[in-house]
């Protein structure tokens, strides 16, 4: 049950990945605001498709501030980065610029990504 879930989680990933904008691959060229509420709609939704959209947990773990206040930012992104072996995170660095990645990280420890 829990390998069908694990697959299941898997290839929606996938083809959320597969959907994600072009962009997500290359350099940015629109504003900052843009920018950011594309990162943000990519964490609402991707991330919240596993780690639930208000990012409590669901099958990955909890995304908000006090569950993450243990994490300096560095560690949040190499997660996001490389992924979890052996989990349903995967790797985000295909897709995601570093920069990208670290404002991400930024943003889930402050909590500025969390709906009330």
């Amino acid at each position: 049950m829990a390998d069908q879930r694990q697959k299941l989680v898997i290839g929606m990933l996938s083809v959320g990945l597969m959907l994600a904008p072009v962009r997500l691959l290359g350099g940015d060229n629109g504003d900052s605001s843009s920018e950011q509420a594309r990162l943000t709609n990519l964490v609402i939704q991707d991330c919240g498709s596993c780690h639930g959209l208000t990012l409590r947990g669901g099958l990955g773990p909890p995304l908000r501030p006090q569950d993450l206040g243990h994490l300096p930012v560095e560690a949040i992104a190499a997660i996001v980065s490389e992924g979890v072996p052996g989990s349903a995170m995967p790797p985000w660095k295909p897709l995601l610029s570093p920069e990208e990645i670290h404002w991400i990280s930024e943003q889930l420890k402050s909590g500025t990504l969390v709906s009330p």
